[in-house]
């Protein structure tokens, strides 16, 4: 028996808002301990992208890889089977540093 809760990276598209906060929302309640990304700018303002700098989106991008280096295992929100560039590289990455990966739905 682990003496801490198991840690779950969820990534994916933000377009997956929706479907991310459910995926959190149902592992917390199952006792996991999840880390997900902290900033939606696609679902939540259409004109958030042209708020956040390049540099910001960088910084986002390398928090998120923390995230996954936090993990026990990562969850990959992919509704429909969509995986985008963003999400491929962070697949690469958790495979690379041998986390184990699963999906929402079949790639």
């Amino acid at each position: 028996m682990p003496d801490r809760p198991e840690i779950v990276c969820i990534c994916g598209s933000t377009r997956f808002v929706d479907e991310m906060r459910a995926a959190n929302r149902d592992l917390t309640f199952a006792g996991v301990i999840v880390v997900a990304p902290g900033v939606f700018t696609r679902a939540e303002d259409h004109e958030a992208d042209e708020l956040i700098t390049n540099e910001q989106k960088t910084a986002l991008h390398t928090l998120h890889l923390r995230k996954i280096d936090l993990a026990d295992r990562v969850l990959v929100v992919n509704p429909g089977g969509y995986i985008g560039e963003s999400t491929s590289r962070e697949i690469a990455y958790a495979r690379a540093t041998g986390k184990p990966i699963s999906f929402t739905d079949p790639v």
